[in-house]
């Protein structure tokens, strides 16, 4: 990234519109990617963002504190030169989502997930159309063909940072319906990350909470609600 460096050198960060968004300058200097790209993103809301991360360092540069200027960063540089390589990566989630993969025993976690996960196979088959059937065990059982294609139809018509926040809705999570679920304001970001961890928690029920498991799940629930506040952000202001 161009003017990226382990020290500080500018005083002011500040998002300014450009002819086809938004960007942000460092005293009047423009940011931009790691491959030399203007770091130019969709939305007002966006650039704020990123300029409140520059704005933020110290005077050392820390880039695990800048996770939405990491995403712009990957929408430009990653996602936009390999979008349908991306999108049918994620659309491969739907034929082996999360919420379809069930336990067979015991009775009390089988419960559990029909009661988290069964409303929101619901909410797919009658908001996006898919029909996504549980099975019990964690052989691969391949889903309706049609149901897969109508889900990656939607995937594909992401633009470029929303399929960026969307990718890591998808990967941390497991699931393509819960990624859905999110961006469509059926479930917040921390909803899903729970709803997504829901054999990890009756495990810990069962046996005793590991600690360095649990700073890595807070780690990756941080990156979810981050990921949802992204893909939400990305959308152009009407």
């Amino acid at each position: 990234m161009s003017g990226w460096a382990a020290k500080r050198f500018w005083k002011d960060a500040k998002a300014v519109a450009t002819d086809e968004g938004f960007t942000v300058e460092l005293d009047g200097r423009l940011i931009k990617t790691p491959a030399k790209t203007l770091l130019q993103v969709p939305t007002q809301t966006l650039a704020e963002a990123i300029a409140k991360e520059w704005d933020a360092q110290g005077e050392q540069v820390d880039p695990a504190t800048m996770p939405i200027t990491r995403m712009a960063n990957s929408a430009l540089d990653k996602v936009a030169h390999q979008f349908t390589e991306v999108a049918d990566m994620l659309a491969a989630y739907g034929d082996c989502d999360l919420l379809c993969y069930r336990a067979a025993e015991p009775e009390s976690l089988v419960v559990r997930q029909a009661d988290r996960w069964d409303p929101l196979l619901d909410w797919a088959s009658d908001a996006l159309g898919a029909r996504l059937l549980p099975v019990s065990g964690i052989i691969h059982q391949p889903q309706d063909s049609n149901a897969l294609n109508r889900l990656a139809g939607r995937v594909h018509l992401l633009s470029d940072f929303e399929l960026t926040g969307f990718h890591d809705l998808v990967a941390i999570s497991g699931s393509l319906v819960l990624a859905f679920a999110v961006t469509a304001e059926r479930i917040s970001a921390d909803e899903a990350w729970e709803i997504s961890r829901l054999d990890e928690v009756w495990q810990a029920e069962q046996w005793g909470v590991d600690e360095e498991a649990s700073e890595l799940a807070e780690k990756k629930r941080i990156e979810i609600v981050n990921a949802a506040w992204f893909f939400h952000a990305s959308r152009r202001e009407t």
